[in-house]
């Protein structure tokens, strides 16, 4: 252990538990910068015990992580683990949950293919049953669209270049992370890792889409972006999405909106039923999640469907669009999707998906 103390510094988790963060949720002080550093530094390089891990994590939940610490978590997380591979195309980042979705359909895929055919070349990333639901996510729809996903940093940066639309495998990508996955899933619930994962962004976007449960922890991402000394990122967009996912809610949902030079955060609603979304959630339930979500991605593309989840992929797309400001309003947006589905534009990026 002493060998481990002189590598990283004068804070193992077990000292940070007694002193700082582990006396419960109400009389926990929070990591100053450097202590999170290093305690993710240890956690990467699979240094502390496993318990003394295991209640570090759950001490973090009790406590909540304040911005300064999940931004020093993110900092050490692509210094040491994330491998970018920056497109020359400019893509919104998608960060959905990657724990996924058991009920409602996956249309991020299907938004993104209609987003990249409008213009707006859109970047996506998941991995494989990550804890602690273990569920359908990006990855189960694109492999039942037939579409490559066990790729390269590299060979997700070309599928962006030459599709629009790209998508980044975390145990490819962010490798030290991946290896955590036993421990994750001994824990039985969430943690500040769920959180962090999501902002990998793996392409180096200016843009970053989300999704959260609450106003207030969308206000937290935001300004974990903002501290973050790893990326550079001008524009976030944070909404109630579906499930914890990056699909809108039927019913309000709530937008969380940043832009760099903006003093604050600033929020809106969108009511879906003023932008075709006039139905509820269990509407656009499915089973299997993966199977359906895919089918549905392509009858919606070709245009054979014009129900509620051709509405919602078109909502969607549009969300897509105003974030990167290639449209300057959901309604702007949602009318170029639809006419980008309609004019087959999205039907042809699909088949280059499925191609590359």
């Amino acid at each position: 252990m002493a060998q481990a103390t002189r590598e990283f510094g004068e804070w193992p988790l077990k000292r940070l538990m007694t002193e700082v963060v582990g006396s419960g949720h109400k009389s926990a002080d929070d990591m100053d910068r450097g202590q999170a550093r290093e305690a993710f530094q240890r956690i990467l390089a699979d240094e502390p015990d496993h318990t003394t891990l295991g209640a570090f994590l759950l001490a973090n939940r009790w406590k909540r992580n304040t911005p300064e610490e999940l931004a020093a978590f993110v900092d050490v997380m692509r210094e040491e683990s994330v491998e970018t591979a920056e497109p020359d195309a400019d893509p919104v980042d998608c960060g959905a949950n990657y724990d996924g979705k058991h009920s409602t359909a996956i249309l991020g895929v299907a938004a993104g293919v209609v987003a990249a055919a409008a213009g707006t070349p859109v970047v996506v990333h998941s991995g494989d049953r990550v804890p602690t639901q273990k569920l359908d996510a990006y990855k189960h729809v694109l492999e039942a669209l037939g579409v490559e996903t066990d790729l390269t940093p590299a060979e997700s940066a070309d599928m962006v270049d030459e599709v629009g639309f790209g998508y980044y495998y975390q145990p490819n990508f962010n490798p030290g992370v991946d290896d955590l996955w036993e421990r994750r899933d001994n824990m039985g619930v969430r943690t500040f890792v769920n959180t962090v994962e999501t902002l990998a962004n793996p392409a180096n976007a200016d843009v970053h889409l989300g999704s959260f449960y609450h106003l207030p922890f969308a206000v937290r991402m935001i300004e974990t972006l903002q501290t973050a000394e790893t990326q550079s990122v001008d524009r976030v967009l944070m909404f109630q999405g579906l499930e914890g996912y990056d699909d809108i809610r039927p019913g309000s949902t709530v937008v969380a909106e940043w832009t760099e030079g903006d003093d604050e955060v600033s929020d809106f609603e969108i009511e879906t039923p003023n932008y075709g979304m006039d139905f509820e959630s269990e509407d656009i339930e499915v089973d299997p999640v993966a199977g359906e979500s895919a089918t549905i991605t392509e009858e919606v593309l070709a245009g054979e469907r014009d129900d509620q989840f051709a509405d919602a992929v078109a909502l969607n797309a549009a969300l897509r669009l105003y974030a990167r400001e290639d449209a300057d309003s959901l309604d702007e947006g949602l009318e170029t999707a639809r006419d980008t589905i309609e004019s087959g534009d999205a039907a042809a990026v699909l088949e280059d998906l499925q191609a590359f």
